[in-house]
């Protein structure tokens, strides 16, 4: 299983921003669709957004959609999400993965094989 590796969490007020950065040294991530996904206290792992590798197209959970940006930075073989307007609902350990051949498959986020191990993220005051 390749190691990603998760980093940018920490505690932010509500309608603050974070941006959260995954990495890895094992292989090139922009010839893979990479993702993020979030758990919060109690409820299901949910995907959150998804960065395509054939084109760079986008997806987002409709919770985050014109508040969270996901982009790459292929010289530093990274992906980021950046998250604005945060809000205590945001609150989560959030994920990268990879190793899936597209993101979405018949509507909803594909079944990804790798994960970091993840970053917290709370939003309160």
């Amino acid at each position: 299983q390749v190691q990603l590796v998760e980093s940018g969490g920490g505690l932010v007020q509500p309608g603050g921003s974070l941006r959260l950065s995954c990495a890895t040294s094992e292989f090139t991530l922009k010839n893979y669709p990479i993702a993020w996904f979030r758990q919060a206290p109690g409820k299901e792992r949910e995907g959150v957004s998804c960065i395509s590798s054939s084109d760079g197209s986008t997806w987002y959970a409709d919770s985050v959609k014109g508040r969270f940006s996901i982009s790459r930075d292929n010289a530093r073989n990274m992906v980021y999400l950046q998250m604005t307007s945060l809000k205590p609902e945001d609150t989560a350990v959030y994920y990268c993965a990879s190793d899936a051949p597209v993101c979405i498959v018949r509507g909803r986020m594909a079944d990804f094989g790798s994960w970091g191990q993840g970053t917290r993220v709370t939003v309160s005051s």
